[in-house]
């Protein structure tokens, strides 16, 4: 068993197929298909159903398994590199879309000033989907909501977020209330046409049980998957919505309300990774960085509470 072999099972896994594995590689088709025969052959297994080109149940054990092979070997290669120049690698962070929209324009800004040769490999999704990427090695860590019910990760709590109505400064149900002031009876919302995630989704079942249990039905104007596009409606005008804190930018916020809700819980956002495993000097560095920004916004941002242990727990 060597590395080329295993670079050739994950990048069939990546990319679909033995030629687009073969592109990725920089080498021909027959390299690769020549590197999984030896490899099946000692493992005395098929890995890639040629039928189909996926892998198998062993290929996809293989695959996982090489990830995190392949993963040390570039922290390797950026430690050593580390203890002499510039901090340099590759960091692949998992992020979920509404904390990407605030953090990610800090982030880039700060590793431009700290870490220039450090490149970040951002991977948006929701935490269900970005769970099963960080257990695989396809992610170096994570920004997304807890608790976690897998033993094999490891959480970092960073802050809370409220979930809030988010309507325009002049809506009826904003005018009573200055910016940053009040609580919103649920009973307000009984009636009210909304903008809602789609149903079965994890923040319309959270909205779904807050409001049941104040008796209220959600009346919607449309129903989606995607809180990105959820939110780029709303600001476009067409209706109000219930929304994670950190879905309203800062360029939106002079002209949206956000309202907390009675008796909501706050959301709990942390950096997550695999428990086992010792992070590369650029995976720190950009975890430290993204502390700091944590850190120094404390209190800044409205529906967004960011834990106070951050300022004094060691990196």
């Amino acid at each position: 068993m060597d590395l080329k072999q295993l670079e050739a099972v994950v990048g069939i896994a990546d990319h679909g197929s033995f030629s687009a594995a073969a592109a990725a590689l920089g080498t021909v088709q027959s390299n690769v298909s020549g590197r999984i025969a030896r490899l099946e052959k000692e493992l005395d297994s098929t890995l890639i159903d040629r039928a189909t080109g996926q892998l198998t149940e062993e290929g996809s054990l293989v695959a996982s398994r090489a990830r995190h092979v392949l993963g040390e070997l570039d922290a390797i290669m950026a430690d050593v590199i580390a203890t002499r120049s510039e901090l340099s690698g590759t960091v692949r962070v998992g992020m979920i879309g509404t904390t990407g929209r605030w953090l990610l324009p800090r982030l880039f800004e700060s590793l431009q000033e700290r870490h220039p040769r450090i490149r970040l490999l951002i991977t948006e999704g929701t935490s269900a989907t970005l769970e099963p990427q960080l257990l695989q090695g396809q992610l170096d860590f994570a920004i997304m909501t807890t608790p976690l019910s897998t033993p094999e990760l490891a959480v970092q709590h960073i802050f809370d977020e409220d979930l809030v109505l988010v309507l325009p400064t002049e809506h009826p149900l904003a005018l009573g209330h200055s910016r940053g002031s009040g609580t919103l009876s649920l009973k307000n919302l009984e009636g009210l046409d909304m903008l809602l995630p789609l149903s079965g989704t994890a923040l319309r079942d959270e909205i779904d049980h807050l409001l049941g249990a104040a008796g209220v039905t959600p009346t919607a104007t449309i129903e989606l998957d995607g809180l990105r596009t959820l939110a780029s409606l709303v600001f476009d005008g067409y209706g109000p919505a219930i929304l994670p804190a950190t879905a309203v930018p800062d360029s939106m916020r002079a002209q949206f309300r956000l309202l907390r809700l009675e008796g909501q819980p706050r959301r709990h956002v942390g950096i997550v990774a695999r428990r086992h495993g010792l992070p590369s000097a650029p995976m720190r560095a950009v975890r430290e960085t993204l502390l700091d920004i944590l850190s120094a916004s404390t209190g800044q941002r409205e529906g967004i509470h960011v834990d106070k242990l951050l300022t004094a727990s060691p990196r």
